[in-house]
């Protein structure tokens, strides 16, 4: 028998030909020849056969955050005592949206492009390289879709190269587990569930109840603007620059936050939203019929009573979901997590009512992708996968992302 190929195909001659129901089995014994050979040649694919880690090996997650305007990449192993973050990376762009005075979503996008690949190669060369790694998660929701798809396409692309599993993290979990960190904590120590947490942020404000790492519920949020989005309107009234929030809180710390006085949002409604549109609209108006104060002459004292209606008016409504869930913890994150007036404000709060208050470091309350590495290794030990559907979501639920993986 003689055989040459032909396009791939393997064709032989000047043999015998079988009986019939032999030809089908030669030639499904040829095919299945070939399946495996080629299957031998080509990467399997990972989505639907990774490399498994062994039972006994702590989850060592690459994270990947690109839902706004940072562009994050870090290692974190699962410990008895948290995440341990073997490498952190941040690529900040501050700079190119400082002009417009807010973040531009295409200018967001572009500016992922360029960072994300040598953010996450220098953050898995600090953690020791590849090797030292056994899955990969990554934003996928919420926030700018144009952002978050830079990020999901990455880590996807990189779960299929090196046959880890993935797994999509919820942006906002991300946050409000990221007290369970390894790191020196600004108040308290890790919490314990249950607990109530207000994430505050650029573009989110909200309490949620957390009962696990995998079961949380919203109980309020704001109907307009988030608290960090009002410090930045602000701020852009006053002229001061971009971001809004450390600026104020800078100013704040030497004003009178009684000499300006702002109505207080929602101050008569029973519930756990926030409203802080009217407070943007309140300062434009004080600013028209006074003008704009300046250093040392009324800057600090007008910054220092935004703070205070800001503050007060998220402590108050975390103090109030801590005692109508009942629970003793408490959980401030985000990035207005890092305001000094809200953390002492809070911690005295919580201090008259016998609730531990819990506010991880500045580093660990701006988007960061350690916290994104820490909620997708427990979201990888509750048995989450995600697979090639995997999708940036602008809109996700914290509730959803807790069900389980969004996609099978």
């Amino acid at each position: 028998m003689e055989g040459c190929t032909c396009a791939g195909a393997e064709v032989y001659t000047n043999f015998r030909a079988p009986a019939p129901h032999g030809v089908a089995l030669l030639f499904t014994a040829l095919a299945h020849r070939r399946n495996r050979e080629v299957r031998a040649q080509r990467p399997i694919d990972p989505m639907n056969d990774p490399i498994e880690k062994s039972p006994d090996a702590p989850w060592t997650v690459l994270g990947v955050e690109s839902s706004c305007d940072e562009t994050a990449a870090a290692v974190v192993r699962m410990t008895p005592d948290g995440g341990e973050v073997l490498s952190d990376v941040i690529a900040t762009q501050i700079a190119e949206h400082a002009p417009y005075g807010g973040v531009v979503p295409e200018i967001a996008s572009r500016a992922h492009l360029r960072a994300v690949v040598p953010v996450i190669r220098e953050a898995v060369e600090r953690a020791g390289g590849w090797s030292t790694l056994n899955a990969v998660a990554v934003t996928a929701g919420p926030g700018l879709v144009g952002a978050l798809l830079v990020g999901v396409q990455a880590a996807k692309s990189l779960a299929w190269a090196k046959r880890l599993p993935l797994v999509g993290v919820n942006h906002l979990a991300g946050h409000m587990l990221a007290p369970f960190l390894v790191r020196e904590q600004a108040i308290g120590s890790r919490p314990q569930f249950p607990f109530v947490a207000l994430l505050a942020s650029g573009g989110h404000t909200a309490l949620y109840r957390c009962d696990s790492p995998t079961q949380m519920r919203e109980l309020g949020a704001t109907r307009d603007d988030a608290a960090g989005e009002a410090f930045d309107k602000v701020a852009k009234l006053l002229g001061l620059g971009y971001p809004g929030g450390p600026i104020i809180d800078r100013l704040a710390a030497t004003g009178d936050p009684l000499a300006v006085p702002f109505t207080q949002p929602m101050r008569g409604r029973d519930n756990l939203e926030f409203s802080f549109s009217g407070l943007k609209t309140a300062v434009s108006v004080h600013v028209a019929k006074h003008g704009i104060p300046t250093a040392g002459a009324g800057l600090e004292d007008l910054a220092a009573s935004v703070q205070k209606t800001i503050v007060d008016n998220l402590v108050r409504k975390l103090v109030a979901a801590a005692v109508r869930e009942g629970v003793s913890h408490a959980v401030i994150s985000g990035g207005v997590a890092a305001n000094r007036g809200l953390r002492a404000a809070a911690l005295d709060a919580c201090r008259a009512r016998g609730i531990s208050l819990h506010v991880p470091p500045a580093k660990s309350c701006t988007d960061n992708a350690a916290m994104i590495a820490w909620a997708g290794a427990v979201a990888l030990d509750a048995g989450l996968r995600d697979g090639p559907t995997l999708n940036a979501r602008a809109s996700w639920p914290v509730t959803a992302w807790a069900l389980g993986a969004q996609s099978s």
